[in-house]
């Protein structure tokens, strides 16, 4: 077995000190991987399952702190979109799936505001990180989907109401909307990365200024975006299981 590292190369002026889409990389057995989106991911995994086990231990009904009640506001949130959506029919685990989801994608969109982002950037700058995710999102949607109607039942709402339909649906559910979750995820925080390195081409004195207010609006839109994925995950399970109405009307 053997490890062969890559590193970007690096340029001259302090302005290409971040590269927006270059890794620093490893090869091992034929593949390649970027390590730097390994070590932030890793790095945003254990910040939200320490602040989850420290959140836990800490949790109390009297006087809660801080960092109780933005779990518990980002729980009744999800539970609330998840019974508007689907009711008594929400799979099991939809509710712990999308409050994960976005913790661990605002704790990897903040990353980027830190000033270690030369060498640890925000892995959903990375469409090696959006696309597993997205895939992981899909896949589970559609074993609910089957589990709440039968597999019958589940594919036939492709050829409703005109089987010449069955095509367009079938590209609408298994290839843009999957790529459209991802790309915006990616494509948002890939250009506040690329912003920030367009801006790190002004002199230092004059720098500083718009990068801080960029900073800014980059943790609004890492909220945002974060927001948006979970949502729409929400969303897509609630057009595959159905809700209590959905079923009534059956």
């Amino acid at each position: 077995m053997s490890i062969v590292l890559l590193a970007a190369e690096e340029g001259e002026g302090a302005g290409s000190a971040i590269q927006p889409g270059h890794h620093a990389t490893a090869e091992l057995f034929g593949m390649t991987f970027n390590i730097d989106t390994i070590i932030s991911t890793i790095i945003a995994m254990a910040i939200v399952c320490g602040l989850g086990l420290y959140m836990a231990r800490g949790a109390t009904k009297g006087r809660p702190t801080g960092l109780q009640v933005a779990f518990e506001a980002l729980t009744s949130w999800v539970q609330g979109q998840v019974k508007d959506g689907m009711g008594v029919r929400a799979p099991r685990g939809v509710v712990a799936l999308s409050v994960a989801l976005f913790a661990f994608i605002l704790t990897c969109n903040w990353l980027a505001i830190f000033p270690w982002e030369h060498y640890i950037p925000a892995p959903t700058a990375d469409v090696n990180l959006v696309y597993p995710m997205m895939l992981f999102v899909i896949i589970w949607v559609n074993v609910a989907g089957i589990r709440a109607n039968g597999v019958k039942k589940y594919f036939g709402h492709l050829a409703q109401p005109y089987a010449a339909m069955a095509p367009l649906e079938f590209i609408t559910n298994y290839i843009s909307r999957p790529v459209s979750l991802a790309l915006r995820l990616w494509g948002n925080i890939f250009a506040g990365g690329l912003l920030v390195a367009i801006i790190g081409l002004l002199p230092v004195y004059i720098s500083w200024a718009p990068t801080a207010v960029w900073k800014l609006f980059d943790m609004f839109v890492g909220v945002i975006q974060a927001l948006i994925f979970t949502l729409l995950t929400i969303i897509y399970f609630g057009s595959t299981v159905g809700s209590e109405e959905d079923a009534a009307a059956h």
